[in-house]
Order: C-alpha cells, then structure tokens, then sequence
C-alpha cells in the first residue's frame, strides 16, 4: 500500500558509477540515547567531508540537539542536560546535515545508526525518507578480514580498534565530531589498501 513515508527525497546522492578520486563522501557521527531511532532521540551530530582522497575540516560541523534526556547517561555523551537544552531544535540540525549531505556519499562506522536516525528525523522534519549512497567503514572491514580468512568478532570492529589496526591515532570516544574525522581517516587509510574504482566498488550492500 502507498504511503506518503514511502516517499525517497533526492539529496543528490552520488551514482555507484563515481570514480572514488571523483567521490565526495561525508563522515557523518551521531551520539543517541538508543540504538533503535524508533524509541531513541538524537543528542549531537558531528560532520566531516571528504572530497576524494582529502578531508576537508573547512567544512567540518557539529551541533548539539535539542530535546533529549541524558541524566545519568550524561557521562557516556559528555554533554550535560544543560548544555542539551540550549542546544539547536531538530529541524535545525536536520537541515544543516542535509545542507551537509547534498551531492555526497553517507559515510559512517556502523551505519545503520546513522543511516536509521537520518530516515526517522528526515521523516519527521520533511515527511520523506533521503536517498543516500552509503559507505560503512565497519563493512568494509568485515569484508577485507572475511577474504583474509579472519572472521571477526564484534570488538575487533569497533572503531578505536581498527584504527589501531591501522597505524591510527587513538582518539577519545562519543564525541561526534572526533568520532567523524576518526571515520573519515579511517575510510581513507582503508581506500589505501583496496583496489577499489567506484563508490560502487565501497558502497554498503
């Protein structure tokens, strides 16, 4: 049956067919009170583009959102239910991600946490769901260990990890702009060791 949140707005996603030198991507982090965005809300939003193989901090952003109740979870968000309060309404910080969005690739650690909070504010702010081309650093680590004949387990997929892994820099944890950028150097030191071409050759499956 048609519904109107059947609806897909065009954000202007990328096609599969972009060469990655070409491939404008956007890490994108968000720190929520539950995995589920069917029950959570949003606290912050933190933002990184990446234009082929360069980060952009110029076009870096983060905004804290305005409506959530972290009381005794405020030590796992290090944000205070003050500083929440004070914070941007939803359609706000909605409307600057997809500012933030428009003409690039989601890219996210794990991104069906951010890819599910996105459709469900999208729904709620502008009555459709976005279109996104998505890249998952947490897939794409899967996949290279699997055809290394290494079957992870969940912690050797976790962010800090795998930057280790990598040769990264530890950064600290849950907060959604640092958490951005480790994404976004993460994706890169990955694109390094692929032969991958095209954003189809990165995108989630």
């Amino acid at each position: 049956m048609w519904s109107p949140w059947s609806r897909r707005a065009d954000w202007g996603a990328p096609g599969l067919s972009t060469p990655l030198d070409d491939l404008n991507l956007l890490a994108v982090d968000m720190e929520t009170t539950s995995l589920d965005p069917r029950r959570g809300k949003i606290v912050s939003i933190g933002w990184v583009p990446v234009n082929g193989g360069v980060i952009d901090l110029s076009g870096a952003g983060y905004t804290v959102v305005r409506g959530a109740q972290v009381a005794e979870d405020a030590h796992v968000h290090l944000l205070t239910q003050e500083v929440i309060d004070a914070g941007e309404e939803l359609d706000s910080a909605v409307a600057q991600l997809r500012q933030a969005l428009q003409g690039r690739a989601l890219l996210a650690h794990f991104a069906a946490l951010e890819v599910g909070f996105i459709e469900a504010a999208s729904r709620e702010v502008f009555g459709q769901r976005p279109r996104l081309s998505v890249v998952d650093t947490f897939a794409l680590e899967r996949r290279h260990m699997e055809r290394m004949g290494t079957y992870p387990r969940g912690e050797d997929l976790r962010l800090p990890r795998v930057r280790a892994r990598y040769g990264l820099p530890r950064y600290g944890s849950h907060n959604a702009l640092s958490d951005a950028l480790a994404c976004a150097e993460l994706y890169l030191a990955q694109r390094g060791r692929t032969r991958a071409v095209t954003l189809g050759d990165v995108a989630q499956r």
